[in-house]
């Protein structure tokens, strides 16, 4: 652990939240993820409210982390690297608004950092299509059921896990190698 005096909250929404939790569940300087709902307008939201696609919410990873270990602007750069932010409203096969890639900024500063790497990642044209992630400000997070945290980790050998989760976080272990736990 560093020294840092503060930990520091970053909500992103990459998709399912099952496969983005895996990944930042390994990174060095992460103390906690968590799945759940942001973004939307119905409060505390059931899984089957949200999967209607009706409350607004994404479903998202609220990711604590020591900013003297890993930095916001590397959080932001491992997520556009775990997922495909030109789909709107969609991530593979999982379609619906309470897909989309979003990035729910808590201050400023985060906003202005979420700007920058979007340009980065936008001008280094990784991807054909343009950028979708949607910016906007935090307002509230909902914590997911209790089957859904962990659910990776939980679950390897469930038929999603084994087909779309393990070969992503396969991939960003390989990657990222020098960043793991």
């Amino acid at each position: 652990m560093s020294n840092s005096e503060k930990l520091e909250t970053a909500t992103l929404g990459g998709g399912c939240f099952w496969c983005t939790e895996a990944v930042f569940d390994d990174l060095k300087g992460i103390t906690e993820v968590e799945s759940g709902y942001s973004g939307g307008d119905v409060a505390n939201p059931t899984y089957e409210q949200v999967c209607t696609g009706r409350t607004g919410h994404a479903e998202v990873v609220q990711v604590t982390f020591d900013p003297g270990l890993i930095s916001y602007e590397d959080i932001l750069r491992i997520f556009f690297t775990v997922h495909d932010p030109t789909t709107l409203n969609r991530q593979g096969n999982d379609v619906g608004p309470q897909y989309r890639s979003v990035i729910l900024y808590h201050d400023d500063a985060q906003k202005r950092s979420a700007e920058k790497v979007i340009q980065e990642i936008a001008a280094a044209q990784i991807w054909d299509d343009p950028i979708v992630t949607e910016l906007s400000p935090f307002r509230a997070f909902y914590k997911a059921e209790d089957y859904h945290q962990e659910y990776f980790a939980n679950n390897p050998n469930q038929g999603y896990c084994r087909v779309v989760i393990a070969p992503k976080v396969a991939k960003f272990r390989k990657h990222y190698s020098d960043r793991l736990k």
